[in-house]
């Protein structure tokens, strides 16, 4: 088949999203995400309710997905689906399909990272979404990473910063929950922020060397602020709700900045782009927006769709890979944890 028409099915089931999405060459024909409404009650993401519901879902998303992209089967280039990182029983549903599917259909298998999958999905072919150019600097944040890596090209990257206990996303879900509010609660806490006052409430940032994070005291520091102010007021929380999380976030959004400015006068480059769910975060989006004028970077946010998990991104990094003829057998091996 000519590489004009490559047409990549791909497959994400790192976590609690079922998802499946059908590229031609780097442009998204179809785009599908079944959630998981389930893990709400349980205040976070049960593996095995995960597991399960992927296995419900796998076949009516794939079908919708070739449905909507108008393509039949047999047109298909290679499956590509997620190696990992992630919940293990929920890869292996993924796994397991694209394997099945890849052999029936005599088609490559093509195995995806799922952190370089964020980065990647800044590559798919959107109208009004620049892409980056090599090499540059990527903000990848999420429920469970924080990382700056320098991305030298497709699939040469580099983290050259890291949290060194809590993820970012963790924090935002955290803080969330102590204020009482529903899973998932990092959306909630930048709804709220956005009406609130950032500077109201003063937290301390860790101090931690060079391009490296912690959110794990900050998590604490916002337990006991909350504990101490209900005890003086019980109704606390209800009265500042707004402020309080506007102040949450501004000093998130101050500690992942200052390290990316930090990178970048360290490195030089000063094309950044940021990717994982957190990315979906309008503070954080708007303060490396401004950073362009500000900062004098040329920064690249992805679509919205593409920031929280999807296959889409695991189908533009299935697609570099297939030009790039990095295919795997049926013994390749889902990994809870992966490096790049």
């Amino acid at each position: 088949m000519s590489q004009k028409d490559v047409f990549i099915l791909s497959i994400e089931s790192s976590c609690d999203d079922t998802a499946a999405a059908v590229l031609h060459n780097d442009k998204v024909l179809s785009n599908v995400v079944a959630n998981q409404s389930i893990h709400n009650e349980y205040g976070g993401v049960v593996p095995e309710l995960a597991s399960r519901a992927h296995q419900q879902n796998i076949v009516p998303v794939i079908d919708t997905a070739l449905k909507r992209a108008n393509i039949d089967r047999k047109q298909l280039s290679a499956i590509a689906f997620t190696q990992g990182p992630g919940l293990m029983g929920s890869l292996l549903v993924g796994s397991s399909f694209a394997k099945s599917l890849a052999l029936a259909l005599d088609v490559p298998l093509i195995a995806i990272n799922h952190m370089q999958a964020h980065i990647l999905a800044h590559f798919i072919d959107e109208q009004g979404f620049d892409k980056p150019e090599f090499p540059f600097l990527a903000l990848t944040i999420s429920g469970g990473h924080t990382q700056i890596v320098k991305v030298n090209s497709f699939f040469d990257m580099e983290i050259i910063g890291e949290t060194t206990d809590d993820a970012v996303g963790e924090a935002f879900d955290k803080s969330a929950k102590i204020l009482g509010l529903p899973y998932p609660g990092g959306p909630l806490v930048d709804k709220y922020a956005q009406i609130g006052n950032p500077k109201a409430f003063s937290f301390t940032k860790p101090k931690v060397p060079g391009l490296d994070f912690s959110f794990s005291g900050l998590k604490t520091a916002i337990l006991y602020f909350i504990q101490n102010n209900k005890a003086a007021n019980p109704n606390f929380i209800e009265e500042n709700r707004d402020d309080i999380c506007a102040s949450i976030q501004h000093t998130i959004i101050e500690i992942l900045m200052d390290k990316m400015k930090l990178a970048v006068e360290q490195t030089g480059i000063k094309q950044v782009a940021i990717g994982g769910g957190v990315s979906a975060n309008s503070g954080i989006r708007k303060a490396m927006k401004d950073a362009e004028t500000d900062l004098g970077w040329k920064t690249f946010i992805p679509k919205f769709e593409y920031t929280t998990d999807n296959a889409g991104m695991i189908g533009i990094a299935g697609y570099y890979k297939f030009l790039d003829g990095d295919f795997e057998d049926a013994s390749v091996v889902s990994k809870a944890r992966i490096e790049f």
